[in-house]
Order: C-alpha cells, then sequence, then structure tokens
C-alpha cells in the first residue's frame, strides 16, 4: 500500500481497514472473490469490529461491578426459583419489545440470594443489543443527589440518568434517606416510567419501603407505578448463594 492510500484510511478513521489490508487481499485471492464479495467480506468485518468495541464501551460506562451473565447463575441451588419464568422474561426482552414496552423488573428477596446477579445479567443482555446501561448502588445514588444539591446540579444528575435506556438500581432500601433525596429519587422514577426501563433490587418487601423513604404519599405514588408497569421477582423464599466459613475443628 502506497503513504497516500495510507493516508486516506487514516482520515477516513478506517484503521481496521489499514491494518488488514495484506490480509484482505490475500484472503481475496487465495478464495478468488470477486470485487463484489470482497468489498461485502471486507464492509462486514468492519461492521462487526465497530459493534463489538462499542459494546465494550456500553459496558464499561455502564459501571457493572461483577460482570454477571444469565448463563452461570446457579438456577439449581435456587428450587424456589422459577427458572423457566425468569429464562421466558430474559428471552423476551428483544430489541423490539425492550424498545416499545418500556417496563420494568424488580427483583425482591434477602441478602445473598442472586438478586443482583440476576439483575446485572439483564442489565447486559440490554447492553448487548445496542442500548446503553448504567448500574449504581442505591445508596451511591442517593449521595450523588446529596451532592447534587449542594452544588445546584440536580437537573443535570437528572438528566444523566434519564438518558440511560436501561437503568439498575442496587440494594434499595439498606440505607435511609432525606426528604430531598426521596424527591429526587421519585422523580427520577417517575420520569422514567413508561419511558425506559429500570432494573431494581431491594431485600425488603414494598410494604416495608415506607421504613427508609419516610414520605407515605411519594412511597405509595412510587409502588403505585412500579406495580402497574413492572415484573416483580419474589426471591424471598430463596437461600443465600454466597459461600459459608467451615466450622474450626
Amino acid at each position: 500500500m502506497n503513504e497516500a492510500l495510507a493516508a486516506k484510511l487514516k482520515y477516513l478513521h478506517l484503521g481496521e481497514l489499514l491494518t488488514h489490508w495484506d490480509d484482505y487481499l490475500k484472503l481475496a485471492g487465495d478464495q478468488r472473490f470477486s470485487h463484489g464479495r470482497l468489498l461485502t467480506h471486507v464492509v462486514e468485518e468492519l461492521y462487526h469490529v465497530k459493534r463489538e468495541r462499542l459494546r465494550e464501551l456500553r459496558l464499561r460506562k455502564a459501571h457493572i461491578p461483577e460482570p454477571w451473565v444469565i448463563e452461570t447463575f446457579p438456577f439449581a441451588r435456587q428450587p424456589k426459583l422459577n427458572e423457566k419464568k425468569i429464562m421466558a422474561l430474559y428471552d423476551s426482552l428483544t430489541k423490539l419489545t425492550f424498545k416499545t414496552q418500556s417496563q420494568n423488573i424488580v427483583w425482591l428477596g434477602g441478602t445473598g440470594v442472586g438478586k443482583s446477579g440476576l439483575a446485572t445479567s439483564f442489565l447486559i443482555h440490554a447492553i448487548n443489543q445496542d442500548y446503553s446501561g448504567r448500574y449504581v448502588l442505591f445508596a451511591e445514588l442517593l449521595a450523588q443527589f446529596y451532592r447534587s444539591c449542594a452544588d445546584h446540579s440536580e437537573a443535570k444528575l437528572l438528566s444523566k440518568y434519564l438518558s440511560y435506556d436501561c437503568l439498575l438500581i442496587d440494594e434499595i432500601g439498606y440505607v435511609e434517606v432525606e426528604a430531598v433525596q426521596v424527591g429526587l429519587f421519585f422523580t427520577l422514577m417517575h420520569k422514567r416510567h413508561r419511558k425506559k426501563p429500570t432494573l431494581l433490587t431491594s431485600n425488603l418487601g414494598f410494604s416495608e419501603w415506607g421504613s427508609f423513604l419516610k414520605n407515605a404519599h411519594l412511597t405509595a405514588a412510587l409502588i403505585d407505578r412500579l406495580t402497574e408497569n413492572s415484573h416483580v421477582i419474589n426471591m424471598k423464599q430463596c437461600v443465600s448463594l454466597r459461600p459459608k466459613l467451615s466450622p474450626e475443628s
């Protein structure tokens, strides 16, 4: 390849084509590709490479702490969990249904039963289908709300979390919430309602959310929206999957 052509490929941001130029020419010669077939092959290769890079970028931006996927979830250790129902819901979240239905999914259950793992696998599933996503702990979200009030950036922060196609808020219920944080949390959920899906996990049942939100009216309004447009997965009868330390002999 001459320097002028290489410079033009760089200008067009076709670095992948520049890197594999000789490989493509060799492949075309070995396989006796027609001009059309070679061009089709090159375009498809570049397309898949770019899609994979963008997928990896979305995963990094999602701040997922543990990349759990549905294929590794130990359903055999959770006989009280309806695997068929979970997998049917997972498989139903195609690009079309994700875009048109915008339904939430809420996992309720004790500590260590696998709520976060399942929710994360659904978030990754959305990201793999070209959607943007974000993982955030409820406690961290509250901390961000608190800081935004101090510097009057609440609107900017809400806009950020409203922009994600799929949002996972993990471990709701472990911390108490100030009145201003309750208001911002409700605003976030209200504005995402029926527009973009939100994934939620909580160690408390809906009837107990008032104990930490401390606002009966907003709690009732929030739960009304969640139950009206959400799949609720009850894991209260499930057992903890976390390993226990062996007793000393």
